[in-house]
């Protein structure tokens, strides 16, 4: 799947959710939607890494939820940029690929 195309459908879902629970999505919104989500990265990180409680879940439970919350922040990350009119594609391009 490509990232626009990726793009386009978690804005779908985002925008039902937003409209569903009755919020705004405003830029601050998104900004600090992020935020929550690389916290909660961090939070998981530090459980799989065995240096926060585990709180009973087993080793691949606690990785499964890892992997989850690296989902949560990259699409989280991908509706800034699309709120932002960030170009993701040319921004990798030019910033990391054009030193190939």
């Amino acid at each position: 799947m490509e990232i626009t195309e990726l793009s386009d459908r978690l804005e779908k879902l985002s925008a039902r959710y937003a409209e569903h629970v009755g919020f705004d999505r405003t830029g601050d919104w998104f900004l600090l939607k992020l935020q929550e989500e690389v916290g909660e990265l961090t939070q998981s990180y530090l459980q799989v890494t065995t240096r926060a409680r585990t709180k009973g879940n087993s080793p691949d439970e606690l990785r499964d939820a890892f992997h989850l919350e690296f989902a949560d922040v990259l699409c989280q990350l991908l509706l800034l940029a699309r709120h932002c009119d960030v170009d993701v594609p040319a921004a990798i391009e030019r910033k990391w690929l054009s030193h190939e």
